[in-house]
Parts: structure tokens; sequence; C-alpha cells
């Protein structure tokens, strides 16, 4: 290591930053955010230099550089675009023993500057000694998209509580356990979302159970993992992930998604096959209100949005029955991703002015909607769930008077490396399944095609149709979608 990561106390000191243009600029956007007295000296300055100044008073100083400008600095940046300048200014920075940074000019420096994610007061440095700035870079977008926005505000509110805490619990074991749930818990969510009555709320339960010598209160997250593709999670649920003690997981999430939880989480799989089963969903409820009773951060997964046919309405009663908090983080529902997946548009404007979802799986048994509505002009829909049950949708869609010859799209595990698309009528749909091979998860759209938005389908799009003429009724045929 050549370079000792440090960080180094600004306040009420001088920094100096020699030159005017758009090497200066970008520095002084950074310093602007410290305490530092700063002095700009240039004979000439960018107009941005003046509007940053406008914002955050400093000093400019139109002229040259001379070496008495480095008396009593702390810190010297040389970026002006005047090689002879740069050196002469790092020369006598180095000459009186202070700090010096060239701008693009590593040889020239004492201390170089790192790749900064700011969430202050949380701060991170990434550094590469200079070898490699572009991975710092790819670092920093990586920890950006993890970070939420606010997160300083976590580590500005734990500030504010810390005697508080410090005064409440004296055991030491029992407040480090208390500040993990606290900072890692439903507390920090209440502060990311600039809730100081929720997090004050939580605060005061977690005291009392300290004070108590009780278990910490758990909680429970329910998630939706999206439609399968890991990348397609949100921020929030990487972060709930990351967090989480016990993850109680659906059959349908991405093993892959796992990769975003701690190691030493806690993994319960409770995949059900069928969705009717209704004595599998109350043990998923006993196991999430029992974890979270332990004290434990419980995120339950499941797949595409929580609350799109996800039953996370009984999850979150329950929960909340037992006095459990609950949160709910919502994911990419399958249908929207399967169609973007295949580029086939949910709604056009002159065409299809209503989209809607509706399952193909009941426990009171075989599904009954209003067919007639699903069959009105400029109406489309997806069916989740629907493979097992597609004889009896296109029976009751026909009987309804939709037109035989209703497109039909069927994206089975969408977003996945073994996605397939089918693309048939709805005369053929039950059939297409079962000559295809389809056995789901699948989306399956009713009422979208590709030629009524002017578009072309994706080549690797199978085309059911029935053989030519004279051909045996189940005898069928495959083709691929031609863009030629």
């Amino acid at each position: 290591m050549r370079y000792f990561p440090i960080f180094l106390d600004l306040d009420d000191r001088h920094v100096l930053i020699v030159g005017g243009g758009e090497k200066a600029l970008q520095k002084l956007r950074l310093l602007t955010k410290t305490t530092a007295r700063l002095t700009v000296v240039a004979e000439e300055v960018e107009d941005g230099l003046a509007d940053l100044q406008v914002q955050r008073p400093f000093t400019i100083l139109r002229r040259d550089f001379n070496e008495s400008d480095l008396d009593a600095a702390a810190l010297v940046f040389a970026a002006s675009d005047d090689p002879e300048l740069d050196r002469r200014v790092a020369a006598a920075a180095r000459a009186k023993g202070i700090p010096v940074n060239v701008v693009d000019g590593p040889a020239d420096s004492n201390f170089i500057m790192p790749a900064i994610v700011d969430r202050d007061p949380v701060v991170v440095a990434i550094g590469t000694e200079g070898t490699a700035p572009i991975l710092a870079r790819e670092i920093k977008a990586k920890l950006e998209s993890w970070l939420p926005a606010h997160f300083g505000r976590v580590a500005q509110s734990a500030g504010a509580i810390r005697q508080k805490i410090g005064e409440a619990i004296t055991d030491p074991v029992l407040r480090r356990r208390t500040w993990e749930t606290l900072l890692q818990g439903l507390w920090r969510q209440f502060v990311l979302n600039g809730d100081p009555s929720g997090a004050d709320r939580e605060l005061t339960r977690q005291l009392d159970a300290a004070r108590n010598e009780a278990t910490p209160v758990g909680s429970v997250a329910l998630i939706g993992c999206g439609p399968g593709e890991p990348d397609l999670i949100t921020l929030k649920a990487q972060q709930h992930l990351q967090s989480a003690d016990v993850l109680v997981v659906d059959r349908l999430v991405n093993p892959a998604i796992m990769e975003y939880a701690r190691r030493d989480a806690i993994r319960i799989y409770v995949g059900k096959e069928r969705e009717g089963d209704a004595a599998l969903q109350d043990e998923i409820n006993r196991t999430l209100v029992r974890e979270a009773l332990k004290g434990h951060r419980v995120a339950r997964l499941k797949g595409g949005d929580a609350f799109v046919f996800g039953r996370a309405a009984e999850e979150m009663s329950a929960v909340r029955a037992a006095g459990i908090p609950v949160t709910v983080v919502p994911g990419i529902t399958a249908a929207h991703a399967c169609a973007a997946s295949v580029g086939l548009p949910v709604t056009l404007r002159t065409k299809v002015r209503q989209f809607t979802v509706i399952t193909g799986a009941s426990a009171e048994g075989p599904v009954e909607v209003d067919w007639s509505s699903l069959v009105a002009p400029g109406q489309a829909f997806a069916i989740y769930m629907g493979v097992r049950t597609a004889e009896h949708f296109r029976e009751r869609l026909l009987a309804a008077g939709a037109q035989p010859d209703t497109p039909i799209v069927i994206v089975e595990n969408g977003t996945l490396s073994n996605e397939r698309v089918v693309s048939t009528r709805l005369s053929l749909l039950a059939r297409a399944i079962a000559d295809k091979g389809i056995v789901g998860p699948a989306i399956i759209f009713v009422g979208l095609d590709w030629a009524s938005a002017g578009l072309t389908p994706p080549e690797r799009v199978e085309l059911y149709e029935p053989a030519a003429q004279g051909a045996a009724p189940q005898s069928m045929i495959s083709q691929t979608h031609s863009t030629a």
C-alpha cells in the first residue's frame, strides 16, 4: 500500500486551489461540501466558479499565483491548465511540507483524490493508487446503487440517540444487539423514509425490550423479487436482503437472488406447487410470526410483486395480529416484465385502452370472472398460473363471444436464460401448451400482438399454427418468426 487512506479534518482550515478552469471547478464541487476556508487563485475564472460561489461563499483572487498564497494552507490543489504553473505550485507546497494534489499529475502530487460516495456524514473513498480510475468509478457506481440516497440520515439520527441508548442500556452485549436491531431493522427504514414519529415509536419499543432484558423486537418485510432475473429486483429489496436474519423463500424466487443476502442468514424454503394450498399458507404465516418473535429481521421473498396474486395480504394480517411491524417492498410484476422481455406492449393508445391481470388458479375450484368484460373491445389481459386451466379459459372466452383468432402470446420462464415465447390464437391455446410442452411458470397474454403495435416479433418467438389443409387435426408445425 503506497497511499495510506485517511480522512482529514478541514473544519475552518485554509485550502488553496490554483486555477480557474474546469479542473478547479471539479475540485471545488467537492470542497464546497466541507467546512474549510477556500481560496481560488487564477487570473481568469469560469462562470461556473462564480455561480458556485453564490451557493457557498469562498474567496477568489484574480491574479497570478504567489508563494505567499501558501501561507497557513493545510491543503493545496494545483488545478490550472498550465503544466509549468502546476509544477511550480507543487514544488513550492512540497518545500513547505504542505500536502499537494496536481490534477492529472500524480507524479508531482504527494496525495491523490479517491472516488467518493457521499452520504454525509457517511463517506466512502475508493482508490486504485492512480492505476485504474475506471475501476474506482465502477466500484463507486455499485456503492451508489446499494446505499440509499438518504443514508446519511441514519448516521445523523444514530448520533442523536447515542447518549440516550448509552444511559438506558448499561449491559454492553444487550446494547450492541439493540444497536444492530435499530440500524439494520425497522428504525432505520423509518429514518430513511423521513418518518421521525415512526422512528421514535420503534426506538421506544426497542428500549423497553432492552430494559426488560427481552428479545429485541423483530420485523417482517414482504418483498417482491420480480420475475426471475436477479438484476430486476429493486434497490430497496437488496437493502432488506442485506440486513435480514431470516429468509422465507417462495418456490419461484431465483436462487441467484440469494447472493444479495447475508451469508449467515437462515434460509427457510416454503414453495407451494399449487395456489390453493391453504394448509401450507397457514404454516408460512406461523413461520413468519415465530421467527419475528425471536427478534429476527425476517424477509419474506416472493416472485413478482407480493401484492399481485402473492397472498401477501394474508401474511400481513397474521404478522400484524401478532403485534409485529411489517413493511412491503414492491417488485416488478411478472406480466409487465415478461411483456417487456419480448417487446410486447400491454397498452396501445388507439387499440388497447385497458389491461387486466387475472389468476388462472383458485382455492375454490375453476376460476370464474366477468367473461363478457374480458372480451370487450379495447381490452387485453394476462393470465397468471393459467397453464393447467388453459382449456377452461379457452372455452369460457369463446362462449362469451371472443373471436377464435384472438392473438395469444405465452411467455414461459420470462426474463431468464431459458425463456420461451409461443405465439398462437385463442382457439389453439390449450393445444399449444400441450404440444409445446409448456409447464410454467408462464404468463399467458390474451389480445396482444406485435403487429397491432406496428412491430415485428423477436426471431426467437415460436409460431404455433395448424398444419397444411388436410393434415390430421392434432398435427401441428412449429416455426420461428422471421424479421426478413
